[in-house]
C-alpha cells in the first residue's frame, strides 16, 4: 500500500490542517480494461485506505487502481413554497387589492455521514467471499486435491476394480471370489499409483502392510462359513483398506480414515473423468467400448451354437457362466459401481495423501493432581477389593462359592460376565482419559500417574482373567457356541491392550498403541479362522453328549457347513436332526467363484455317510428329549 502524501493546510482556516484526498491502491483480479474506482468520500475529508489480503497461492496479477475523489455534495437550494389560498364564500365585490400569497421557507435536508469502510477486504465486482468452513480449511491445508495428469493408468485402475468385483464377487454365498475381487482391486490401485512420489518409503511399507492384512481377512470367506466370523472378517478388511488408502496411526487419524475413504470415492469422480477428457488419444474410450461389445456378441453367438452341439461343453458353460435374470443385472451394476468407487477412493487419495499427522495432536493437561488423584486412588482400592475376592474364587473353586453364595458354580459364572466386560471397557476408557488429560508437569505428578495407571492396568488384567474363567465354566456346564468363543477372544484382546498400556507407561511412549491394537484385532480374527470355531463347537458338544447324554440339537443343526465333519460322528437320532439343514443347503453345487473349503469338506463327509443317514424335521422332534431346557438354570 502506497504511503499517503503530506497533508496541506486549507486556505479557509489557517489554524486547522485539512488533508487533501490522495490516490489509494486496491488489489484487483487481472482485466484488460479496469475502470477507475470512485473514492467513497467527499472532498476535504481525511483520506483512508482499504486493507487487502492476498491468500497464498492466488492466481493472477496484482493490479493497482487509483481512487478518484467524488465531487463534494452541493446543498439543496431553498425554493419558496406557495401556500394555496383558503376558499371561503365570496362576499360582495370589493375593490380592495388582495395581499400576496404567504411564502413558507423550507429547511435544508441534513447531510448523511459518509459510508464507513468495511473491516475486511472489499471486492470491486461481485459480492464478498464467504469465510471457508472448517472442512474446507482442513482440505486446503492438509489434503489438497491431486494434480491434473494425463494418461490411461488411472482409468485402467478404476476399471480393474469394477471388473474385479463384477466378475469374482459372489453375494449369495461366501467363497474364493471375495479374495479374488479384492485382489483385483488392490492390483488396479497399486498399478495406478505406483509412481506417486508423495509417500515416503516407510509409509509405503505401512500402507502395503494394511493392504496385505485386508487380503488376508478376505481369505477367510474362502475357508470358513460361520456367518459371524465372515461378517467380522469383511468389516475388518474394509477397515484395513481404509487405513491402506488414507493412513492413520492414532485414534483420531484412524477414525478419520473411516470417513475420508468414502468421501474420496465421490470427490475423486470428477478428477478421474478429467483424465478421460485429457487423454492424448480421445477416441480410445469409444474404441474400447466397441471392442467389448463386439467380444460379447461373438461369445454369445458362437457359445450358443457350441453349447447346443455338445452336452458336456454346455454343462461346462453352465458352471462357468452365472444364471442370468433381471435381478442379476442390478446385482452386477451394484458390484461394478462398488468396485469402481473403491478404486477411485484409493487412487485419488494415494495420489495426494492427506496429512493425518495434523489430527494426532498431544493432549494438554487439564486436570491437576488434586482433581484426578482421589478418584483414581478410590478406583484402585475398589478394584483391589474385587480382585481379592476373585482370587479366593479362582483358587477356592466351586466349594467356596457353594459355601458363601449358595449358588452353583455355573450360576455364579454366568451371573457377572457381562458386568465384568463393561468394567473392562470403562477402565480402558478411564486410563486413556487420564493418560491424555492429566497434568504431569511436575515430577511428583508423573510418578503418581505412572503408579496409578500401572495398578489399574494390573488389576484390570485380573478382572479380565476372572471374566474369561466365568465364561469358560459357563460353556463347560451348558454348551459351547461360536458367539461365546468370539466374546472370549475379544476379552482376551482387551487384556493384551492393558498389558500394552502398562509397557507404554514406562517411558510415556504410547503413540503406537492404537495401530497395534488394530493389528492385534486382525490377528485375532485370523486365529479364530484357523481354530474353525463352529467345528470346534460341534466337536465339544459331541464329546459332552457322549459323557453326559445332554446336547442342544436345535442349536447344532443351525450351524454352518464347518460343523458337518464333527456332526457326522453323532449317533442317531441326533445326527439325523443336526445334519438336516446343512444337507439341504449343500444340495446345489457351487460355481467356481464361490469355492469354499468348508463346504467341500462338508459335501465329502455327507457323501461318505450316505443319504440314508440324513434326517428331516421328524427326526428333530424325536430329538427333543436330548435338548437342554430353553431357560438356562
Amino acid at each position: 500500500m502506497a504511503d499517503l502524501p503530506p497533508e496541506q493546510p486549507d486556505s479557509t482556516d489557517e489554524n486547522k490542517a485539512v488533508p487533501v484526498p490522495a490516490p489509494q491502491l486496491l488489489v484487483m483480479p487481472p482485466n484488460d480494461a479496469i475502470p477507475s474506482m470512485v473514492w467513497p468520500g467527499t472532498e476535504g475529508e481525511t483520506a483512508w485506505a482499504i486493507p487487502v489480503q492476498i491468500p497464498s497461492g492466488t492466481r493472477g496479477y496484482a493490479l493497482f487502481v487509483p481512487m478518484v475523489a467524488a465531487p463534494a455534495s452541493v446543498p439543496a437550494v431553498e425554493k419558496p413554497v406557495v401556500k394555496p389560498p383558503v376558499t371561503t364564500p365570496k362576499p360582495a365585490e370589493n375593490t380592495t387589492p388582495k395581499p400576496p400569497p404567504a411564502v413558507i421557507p423550507q429547511r435544508p435536508a441534513p447531510q448523511r455521514p459518509a459510508p464507513q469502510s468495511p473491516p475486511y477486504a472489499a471486492r470491486p465486482f461481485g459480492r464478498y467471499e464467504p469465510a471457508p468452513s472448517p472442512w474446507q480449511a482442513f482440505r486446503k491445508k492438509n489434503w489438497p486435491a491431486p494434480k491434473e495428469a494425463q494418461g490411461w493408468a488411472v482409468p485402467a485402475g478404476v476399471l480393474a476394480g469394477a471388473l474385479g468385483f463384477l466378475i469374482f464377487l459372489p453375494l449369495d454365498r461366501v467363497g474364493i471370489g471375495w479374495f479374488l475381487g479384492w485382489l483385483a482391486l488392490t492390483l488396479g490401485v497399486g498399478f495406478a499409483v505406483h509412481k506417486s512420489p508423495d509417500l515416503p518409503r516407510r509409509e509405503r511399507l505401512i500402507r502395503a502392510g494394511w493392504a496385505a492384512a485386508a487380503l488376508a481377512l478376505m481369505l477367510i470367506p474362502a475357508f470358513r462359513n460361520a456367518w459371524w466370523l465372515v461378517t467380522f472378517s469383511v468389516l475388518g478388511a474394509i477397515g484395513c483398506t481404509a487405513l491402506a488408502i488414507v493412513g492413520g496411526r492414532q485414534v483420531r487419524s484412524i477414525l478419520f480414515s473411516l470417513i475420508a475413504a468414502p468421501y474420496a470415492a465421490f470427490a475423486g469422480i470428477p478428477w478421474v473423468r478429467r483424465h478421460l477428457k485429457a487423454s492424448p488419444n480421445p477416441g480410445i474410450a469409444r474404441r474400447a467400448f466397441f471392442s467389448v461389445a463386439l467380444t460379447v456378441v461373438v461369445l454369445l453367438v458362437f457359445g450358443a451354437l457350441l453349447s447346443s452341439a455338445d452336452v458336456a461343453f454346455s454343462q461346462l458353460l453352465d458352471d462357468v457362466i452365472p444364471d442370468f435374470a433381471i435381478g442379476s443385472v442390478f446385482q452386477w451394476i451394484f458390484l461394478a459401481v462398488a468396485g469402481g468407487l473403491l478404486a477411485v477412493s484409493g487412487i485419488y487419495t494415494l495420489t495426494a495423501p492427506p496429512k493425518t499427522s495434523s489430527l494426532d495432536t498431544e493432549g494438554r493437561g487439564r486436570f491437576g493432581l488434586i482433581e484426578w488423584a482421589p478418584a483414581g486412588a478410590a478406583l484402585v482400592l475398589l478394584f483391589g477389593g474385587f480382585v481379592a475376592v476373585q482370587f479366593t474364587v479362582l483358587f477356592g473353586g466351586s466349594r467356596h462359592v457353594l459355601k458363601t453364595a449358595g449358588l452353583s458354580y455355573s450360576q455364579y459364572a454366568r451371573s457377572g460376565f457381562w458386568q465384568l466386560v463393561a468394567v473392562t471397557l470403562l477402565s480402558l476408557a478411564l486410563i486413556a482419559a487420564l493418560a491424555r488429560w492429566a497434568k504431569r508437569d511436575q515430577p511428583i505428578e508423573r510418578l503418581l500417574l505412572r503408579v496409578l495407571l500401572g495398578l489399574l492396568c494390573a488389576l484390570s488384567v485380573v478382572i479380565v482373567a476372572s471374566a474369561l474363567s466365568r465364561m469358560w465354566e459357563y460353556q463347560r456346564v451348558y454348551s459351547f457356541t461360536g458367539e461365546r468363543i468370539f466374546v472370549m477372544a475379544s476379552e482376551m484382546l482387551l487384556g493384551v491392550i492393558f498389558v500394552l498400556i502398562a509397557v507404554a507407561g514406562i517411558k510415556w511412549q504410547g503413540r503406537w498403541i492404537p495401530a497395534t491394537t488394530v493389528g492385534l484385532a486382525v490377528l485375532m480374527l485370523l486365529g479364530l479362522a484357523a481354530l474353525d470355531p463352529e467345528g470346534y463347537v460341534a466337536s465339544r458338544n459331541a464329546a459332552r453328549y457322549a459323557g453326559s447324554g445332554k446336547i442342544d440339537a436345535w442349536y447344532l443343526r443351525a450351524l454352518s457347513a464347518d460343523a458337518t465333519p464333527a456332526l457326522t460322528k453323532l449317533p442317531d437320532p441326533v445326527r439325523r436332526c443336526t445334519l438336516s439343514w446343512i444337507a439341504e443347503d449343500l444340495k446345489e453345487p457351487d460355481p467356481w467363484y464361490a469355492w469354499n473349503l468348508g463346504r467341500v469338506q462338508a459335501r465329502q463327509a455327507l457323501k461318505e455317510l450316505g443319504p440314508g443317514a440324513i434326517g428331516n424335521q421328524k427326526d428333530c422332534k424325536s430329538a427333543d428329549q436330548f435338548d437342554l431346557p430353553k431357560t438356562r438354570r
